[in-house]
């Protein structure tokens, strides 16, 4: 069938969809990492993470380029994996606790954009203050009514702001690179008085979780693939935009070692790397920086913005979703799914407020609830090359997508199993209510709910969320 001029219109090019994955990826993170991982390792330790983290998330990304290649029919990302390899149950859960990630994303993003603003205002303080709510709310529903003018404009925006907040990284990058001192890196080197195998891998599993968040939106192609010209474009989006990503995080993480001693790195304020320009080149390089992660996170906070919306929108017309969320305006914008997302953001900024380390929660929360997804990307992708679905005796690319899915897999587990207890009680406490979604798209299909494995799959996240809720009451964990 013929695409609507409506529809025509909404496609997105190669470089949109680039700008896409890599917009979703380049946000706050980046720009906290030299305190971050400071605070937690070497550089011996960083340079380990990195391996790690990248060699996992490219199995993922090739995951995702093969999938989008293999099952060209499955054109909504994370949820449709999950689907078509696990059933009803798990696609919803994968769909929604994406969503509640893409939530979380934003909020961590509010945050900062007024955390930044505090350091010049203090009325904003450390970005959860009354005046900043406030202010991160005007800021949210002013978003949302842009994006209801239509997709592709706000993805054209997407696409200059990435560009924007890209050269003051390169311009870091390059400074830092002239300013390295080789002495004060070796004495960085091991992040530690007494070397060793055991001190260097506890720092390396402390670091786990937010190279997690700052790869999250590595699928950001993928989720937007019906709006693609050409459905080659995701794959190849997808691994440029990864690889792009992953040498500007390497750089910044490890030249930061070169510039101030460890313990110094570790003290800096957010946003950190703004603190490491401020020594090379003075007091003018934080306001730089600053201002360069301003327009970041706005990119950032836009990109999570599209493809929380999309994902809701894509299950809802897959029918896992409650119809109402298949609704789209004139401009084909998903509208009833982002009215839902900006509420939820909504629920969580006040939520905010009585959180201790509210920037930092909403960083491990948003790895936490998209890594189970991950997970079950990874799974789909192994069990099409183990069952030969769609191979037709081509054994040879069965085998080393098999391989890459395996490790996929593998290190999508050790990242929950890394992130503890805590995340899991927590996800679950937000994966329970949103089961309701699911209770309703059953029933308006006059479906039973629940089969028995899922319904069993369903009672153990109850009694999770149960028992993340009495942790919270009594202390035994805190937000």
């Amino acid at each position: 069938m013929a695409a609507s001029p409506n529809e025509a219109d909404q496609k997105l090019s190669r470089t949109a969809l680039i700008a896409l994955v890599i917009g979703s990826m380049v946000g706050s993170g980046i720009f906290a990492l030299p305190a971050s991982f400071g605070q937690a390792t070497g550089a011996l330790g960083a340079m380990i993470a990195w391996i790690i983290a990248g060699a996992g998330m490219l199995m993922l990304a090739l995951v995702f380029q093969t999938l989008s290649r293999r099952r060209p029919d499955l054109d909504a990302g994370i949820y449709a994996y999950a689907k078509a390899g696990f059933g009803e149950y798990i696609g919803f859960a994968s769909a929604a606790g994406y969503w509640i990630g893409c939530c979380l994303a934003d909020v961590a993003c509010l945050i900062l954009i007024k955390a930044t603003i505090g350091q010049f205002f203090p009325l904003f303080g450390d970005g959860t203050t009354p005046t900043a709510i406030a202010s991160a709310s005007l800021l949210l529903w002013g978003v949302h009514f842009l994006v209801l003018r239509g997709i592709k404009g706000a993805a054209a925006l997407n696409t200059v702001t990435t560009y924007t907040k890209i050269i003051p990284i390169l311009l870091f990058i390059v400074v830092a690179i002239v300013a390295l001192d080789p002495t004060l890196f070796s004495q960085n080197f091991w992040g530690t008085k007494q070397p060793g195998v055991g001190a260097v891998a506890a720092q390396v599993r402390s670091t786990m979780l937010l190279t997690v968040f700052v790869f999250v939106g590595i699928e950001g192609a993928s989720v937007y693939s019906r709006y693609a010209r050409d459905r080659s474009d995701i794959g190849i989006a997808t691994i440029v935009g990864f690889l792009a990503v992953l040498s500007l995080l390497v750089l910044v993480t490890l030249l930061s070692y070169g510039i101030l001693q460890r313990q110094d790195l570790a003290s800096l304020q957010t946003p950190s790397m703004a603190g490491v320009m401020e020594a090379i080149v003075g007091r003018w390089g934080a306001i730089f920086i600053s201002i360069a992660l301003l327009i970041s996170i706005l990119g950032n906070y836009l990109s999570w913005s599209l493809l929380a919306a999309e994902v809701m929108h894509s299950a809802a017309v897959n029918r896992t979703m409650p119809s109402f969320l298949a609704s789209v305006n004139a401009h084909q914008v998903p509208v009833a799914a982002l009215w839902l997302t900006n509420s939820v953001i909504q629920a969580f900024l006040l939520v905010t407020w009585f959180a201790e380390y509210a920037f930092t929660l909403a960083l491990k929360m948003t790895s936490a609830m998209t890594l189970i997804p991950y997970f079950f990307v990874a799974a789909y992708g192994l069990k099409l090359a183990y069952l030969g679905e769609t191979y037709h005796a081509d054994e040879r690319a069965r085998f080393v997508d098999g391989i890459r899915s395996a490790l996929a897999t593998i290190y999508a587990a050790g990242m929950i199993y890394a992130g503890g207890p805590k995340f899991l009680l927590l996800s679950a406490i937000l994966y329970s209510p949103g089961t309701l979604l699911f209770f309703i798209a059953r029933r308006e299909r006059k479906e039973r709910v629940f089969k028995p494995v899922e319904a069993a799959l369903f009672a153990t996240l109850v009694i999770a969320a149960c028992a993340g809720i009495y942790a919270l009451a009594v202390g035994a964990i805190s937000i």
